[in-house]
């Protein structure tokens, strides 16, 4: 299993510098970020400092989207990256959320991200492609490659990533969840005349190491909120027992009222009241050392080869170093 350390762009961005250098001391693989120009610092110009610091780790958001940037723009970004620092980017990308709700706009499309999944990942590539009527490449693009992964939930976005995506990003890390959602894209994959086994299989989801559970609880339920956003747009489309989608996923969103992006992905969030302690224990990963290993040898039996840490509460320093010195080595290689 390969690890991913996922950040969010607060300033001071030598601190996410300093995080970034030190996962790779652990044996990370991606260092990632959350790409919301109005809830955070723009990432793209975090990234060069990032990949300055460090020798080996590829960088990119978790995720992007087809509309806050015209398409062009974001493989341009990558590949120009990539052009100075040696293909040491990655593309995670989905419908949208925090980016565009809080400008008052709506998702895309799952269609819409495949398109751009395959726009994006060829012109990054140097590859000529089909835009607007007319065919474009980058012509100094040499020897570029970018991979792409597509964060997913409901039964449509997930068959969009098995068919498109050189990846798919599931936002928790619930093996029954899970276990459905690899199936979904595993199938699409096949129908599409991929091999289902050439997609890698990202978990992503807040991980805490200590004792105190309860107070790790607390600390990340802003996850569950923030999955909750999701699953309202699965319930809205589906039902709550449409069985499209697992109720595993949906049921618990029936306490949810609103969700206000100021608290996004931060602890102490005031609209994760409806989040139980159960989901928070099925979402993330918490607990002793050996628990983690035990969740993620789990997962991993199940398919996942990337595991993708959300460090956003009190314990950073500590969880990161126990993943360095005890999760990592036991799971790697």
């Amino acid at each position: 299993m390969n690890f991913g350390l996922v950040l969010q762009t607060d300033p001071p961005a030598s601190r996410l510098v300093e995080l970034a250098r030190r996962a790779e001391e652990y044996g990370f693989s991606a260092v990632w970020t959350f790409d919301s120009p109005v809830l955070w610092q723009e990432p793209f110009v975090i990234y060069p400092l990032i990949l300055e610091a460090t020798r080996h780790v590829t960088v990119g958001p978790m995720v992007t989207n087809p509309r806050s940037r015209e398409w062009p723009v974001t493989a341009s970004l990558f590949a120009t990256l990539n052009d100075i620092f040696g293909n040491r980017t990655i593309c995670g990308i989905g419908r949208g959320d925090s980016a565009v709700r809080v400008i008052g706009e709506r998702p895309t499309s799952v269609e819409q991200v495949g398109a751009c999944i395959r726009v994006v990942r060829a012109m990054a590539q140097g590859e000529e492609v089909e835009l607007h009527g007319a065919s474009v490449r980058f012509p100094w693009v040499r020897g570029g490659s970018l991979p792409v992964w597509m964060a997913a939930y409901g039964p449509k976005a997930l068959a969009v990533a098995g068919r498109d995506a050189d990846g798919v990003i599931l936002q928790l890390a619930d093996p029954f969840v899970i276990e459905w959602a690899i199936g979904r894209v595993r199938a699409a994959a096949e129908e599409a005349g991929r091999d289902p086994d050439a997609i890698t299989v990202c978990a992503a989801a807040p991980a805490y190491v200590g004792d105190d559970v309860a107070r790790q609880r607390d600390q990340v339920r802003w996850f569950g909120g923030m999955v909750g956003n999701h699953v309202a747009d699965l319930v809205s489309r589906y039902g709550h027992v449409s069985g499209a989608v697992p109720q595993a996923l949906t049921a618990y969103i029936e306490g949810r009222r609103g969700y206000d992006y100021a608290h996004h992905g931060r602890t102490g969030n005031p609209d994760t009241d409806f989040v139980p302690d159960e989901i928070v224990d099925r979402f993330c990963v918490l607990g002793s050392p050996e628990a983690h290993v035990a969740k993620l040898q789990e997962l991993q039996a199940l398919g996942v080869s990337h595991f993708a840490l959300y460090l956003m509460h009190d314990g950073q320093d500590a969880t990161l170093a126990a993943y360095g010195g005890e999760i990592v080595p036991a799971l790697s290689g």
